[in-house]
């Protein structure tokens, strides 16, 4: 049976966004035409690299030239979204792989969006046996695919990485990430910091 496809191309709305407080938060790709939603849950890391990979290829699409498409070097003042998430959140899957490309005919950046996929590990199988094992993907049973103008995945981009940053603040020493009570700071040999 072919996959389910929200495909939305291209959306009036395409975001990253959270439900819940910093270090409680869950992460939501979410794309809107009309009042057709849809939401994938996905972690922060993959939102941030995503993020991060689309403001990249817009970069070198704009240094590249020969895009007769406008793509803006950042994201104008009037079209930052800083509005919620719709409403209701309705996961349809929890994001594994995400594909991010060019599509230069119709001057589209293309993200597709599958699903995690659960693989069955062999049991009685020893690590030279499993060299040789085909690797069977099976046929997803939902995919997200956006195709998104310059200006829309710019604003994307500068979204997704605002999401990233409203979290938890670093640990200046660590990196880690400091709960409104401290963390245990491996630099300072499991003692308790506190963000100044």
């Amino acid at each position: 049976m072919p996959p389910l496809v929200h495909r939305f191309d291209p959306p009036e709305r395409f975001i990253a966004g959270t439900v819940g407080q910093p270090g409680q938060r869950s992460f939501f790709l979410q794309a809107r035409t009309g009042a057709r939603v849809t939401s994938v849950a996905l972690e922060k890391q993959q939102v941030q690299i995503l993020g991060e990979r689309v403001d990249e290829l817009l970069d070198e699409l704009l240094g590249a030239g020969g895009v007769a498409s406008v793509i803006p070097a950042l994201t104008p003042v009037d079209h930052v979204d800083t509005a919620p998430l719709e409403q209701p959140i309705v996961e349809e899957f929890r994001a594994g792989t995400i594909t991010l490309s060019w599509d230069s005919e119709d001057e589209r950046i293309v993200i597709e969006v599958f699903p995690v996929v659960e693989v069955e590990d062999p049991i009685d199988a020893d690590e030279d046996d499993l060299v040789d094992l085909p690797i069977d993907e099976p046929e997803p049973d939902e995919l997200f695919v956006v195709r998104l103008t310059p200006l829309l995945a710019r604003v994307f981009a500068t979204r997704a990485a605002s999401t990233v940053q409203a979290g938890r603040p670093s640990c200046q020493f660590c990196g880690g990430p400091v709960d409104p009570a401290g963390h245990l700071c491996p630099r300072a040999n499991g003692y308790r910091r506190t963000q100044p």
